[in-house]
């Protein structure tokens, strides 16, 4: 089953790519991102009060992202709205209600 693009994602595959773009992209060629996580003991429990968690790899690679754009917590999340290469790096889509696996 193939997931169909929302507008955001025809608009940006339009566009000319942009440095932060090409970064991430580059740097999701050369991470290797499943052995990375191997090693990152992760605890994941749920008890079902509040928000769901995230997942490893959604964690990791905001971290990644945070790391590389000198960006608080409150930053990354904001560029998780402003910034289609950063949600396409993440694996975040906006046009999703639950983003808590992955």
């Amino acid at each position: 089953m193939t997931k169909q693009a929302n507008f955001s994602q025809l608009e940006y595959a339009a566009k000319k790519q942009t440095r932060r773009g090409r970064f991430l992209a580059e740097n999701e060629a050369v991470t290797p991102w499943a052995a990375l996580e191997r090693t990152i003991p992760f605890y994941l429990s749920f008890g079902g009060r509040g928000r769901p968690p995230i997942g490893l790899t959604r964690t990791l690679r905001m971290y990644v992202a945070q790391q590389c754009f000198g960006l608080s917590d409150d930053g990354v999340e904001d560029a998780l709205y402003d910034s289609q290469a950063i949600r396409r790096f993440v694996g975040f889509d906006l046009a999703r209600k639950d983003q808590s696996n992955g």
